[in-house]
């Protein structure tokens, strides 16, 4: 279990960091091409966007849900799986290569099929242009999550997690030299001529490049020889195939779903929140599940792995239980701080006030989900550990269904006018999280079903008393928000400010939340603390 726990912390010490400067990328980024209202920064948003979906189509299912278990079952073979990983990356980097050069090709038809109707002539072009110099990210992802899975897998944690500090960096550094070259905001789309483009987007880009590139400095820590090998047969490619098929068609569909999404979100364009500010409130909304969940839940998913492949089901079952018990503590508490700073937090990434209530109701809509999906976490993963990639897929299709009609019902209110257009992205959220909150509930069954139980008793008594800590820790973080002025206050002034009542509402969050956890004797307080005794000295 301490292994665990320092695995935990070094994890969410490099995520940390790498989420705090990925906001403050962010906040540049805002700064040169704005946000809400922005046609220029919804058309970056979508050309940016491409190479993430692409990706996700070929590769994010696939590695999460196939190349940790076969790693760490090919460790077990005469030569550490030194041969089975070379085959793998030499398959997995030509593949890359060859999609990434297909989507290049297929920019301008991708772009237009993710703006839609509403997209312009001219806004077509913005995001065409950019999409050019942000396709070749898809090469440069895959190999940086190829090499950052195995090195998971070999229970080497830390350069995966911290390579995206050093994409931050080198793009906080290229947007400010934007900014000072063009000035900004530059939110028109008249306002991009190419050379402008050629910076925004290479910047990008070369953030992506320089993040893949540090995780081979790490390699030799696995004590493999990666090497190139076409000779693909006899090392159990087969069935890695087999069990990628349904990952793939499992990305396929929420590909399939977000697409939906963005062409009603271009609606919006130039009018409210958008394309642009659902993804700034998604960063936002990720912030805590990265920081926590993936921190925590990565080290648990390498141990569930190894306890399915040795086939002792009731190590597994404990594993569920006691990480969703230890995750849950973070994420209730995370919920309730974030949801009572989502104005100011929202300002953090609007250049103008009256934007934040705006961006600020996108981000709650989100949050209704952040519990569901820290269970769904755990639960989808345990079927990945078991070589079942199939029953993940059909509940995905199930949830990318409810997405899809969920987002035609935000359109058809819009177009009744039931709700104004400011409150598109809003709706659209909101069925996403309704979605993903049905889709935990079928996944949590059908793995009931498979495994012959979770012990869900032991963690559902400690998600009523985090509930209980949590609900007035929220209400008196919104005190606080309302004594500093409320959405009129200094902490709405400004994104500095923005950013420093965030912190102060949040503070006051974790203090209640503490406290009331502290008189109910939560057992739970034990184990957190443990865990920050490992990581603290080590820092």
């Amino acid at each position: 279990m301490s292994s665990l726990g320092r695995a935990s912390a070094l994890i969410g010490a490099g995520t940390l960091i790498s989420r705090v400067t990925g906001l403050l990328r962010t906040i540049v980024l805002v700064g040169v091409i704005g946000s809400v209202g922005a046609g220029a920064a919804d058309a970056f948003a979508i050309a940016n966007q491409l190479p993430n979906n692409v990706f996700s189509l070929i590769s994010v299912g696939v590695l999460t849900a196939v190349i940790i278990p076969q790693i760490v079952k090919a460790t077990a073979d005469a030569d550490g799986g030194n041969a089975f990983i070379s085959k793998l990356f030499t398959l997995g980097t030509v593949v890359l290569v060859v999609i990434t050069g297909i989507a290049t090709i297929a920019a301008p038809w991708l772009v237009w099929l993710y703006a839609g109707k509403e997209g312009s002539a001219e806004f077509l072009a913005l995001a065409t242009a950019f999409a050019y110099w942000c396709m070749p990210q898809i090469l440069f992802y895959g190999l940086y999550a190829l090499l950052g899975e195995a090195l998971n897998a070999r229970r080497i944690f830390g350069p995966f997690t911290w390579a995206p500090v050093v994409n931050n960096i080198v793009s906080i550094a290229g947007f400010l030299v934007v900014g000072a070259l063009f000035g900004g905001p530059l939110t028109r789309v008249s306002d991009w001529t190419p050379e402008m483009i050629a910076a925004l987007g290479g910047t990008a880009t070369l953030g992506i490049v320089i993040q893949a590139a540090i995780l081979l400095i790490f390699w030799r820590r696995t004590g493999l020889a990666l090497r190139p090998d076409f000779r693909w047969r006899g090392v159990g490619l087969g069935n890695v195939g087999r069990l990628a098929g349904w990952t793939f068609l499992m990305a396929l569909t929420s590909l399939g779903a977000g697409l939906v999404q963005t062409q009603i979100l271009t609606e919006a364009s130039g009018r409210g929140a958008s394309v642009a500010t659902f993804q700034y409130a998604w960063l936002i909304f990720m912030l805590p599940y990265s920081i926590i969940v993936l921190s925590i839940g990565t080290p648990y998913f390498t141990q569930i792995s190894e306890h399915a492949a040795a086939g002792r089901h009731a190590e597994v079952r404990a594993d569920i239980a006691q990480s969703i018990r230890t995750l849950l503590f973070f994420i209730a508490v995370a919920v309730a701080a974030v949801a009572a700073a989502a104005i100011p937090a929202s300002r953090v990434f609007t250049n103008q006030a009256s934007h934040a209530e705006e961006a600020a109701l996108v981000l709650l809509a989100f949050l209704v989900c952040l519990v569901p999906l820290t269970i769904l976490f755990i639960v989808q993963r345990t079927f990945y550990a078991y070589g079942d990639t199939r029953t993940p897929f059909w509940f995905t299709l199930f949830q990318c269904a409810l997405v899809v009609v969920t987002a035609l019902v935000a359109q058809w209110l819009l177009a009744a006018e039931i709700i104004e257009v400011t409150m598109l992205a809003a709706a659209i959220a909101l069925g996403q999280s309704i979605a993903s909150t049905l889709q935990m509930i079928v996944a949590s069954w059908l793995l009931h079903r498979k495994i012959g139980g979770l012990q869900i008793r032991t963690w559902m008594t400690a998600v009523v008393r985090y509930a209980v800590a949590a609900v007035p820790a929220g209400f008196a973080g919104w005190g606080v928000f309302l004594l500093l002025g409320g959405p009129t206050g200094w902490t709405t002034s400004d994104k500095i400010q923005g950013a420093i009542g965030t912190c102060i509402i949040g503070l006051a969050v974790v203090v209640v939340y503490i406290g009331i956890l502290a008189v109910l004797r939560a057992p739970e307080l034990k184990v957190a603390s443990g865990m920050l005794r490992r990581f603290l000295p080590r820092r």
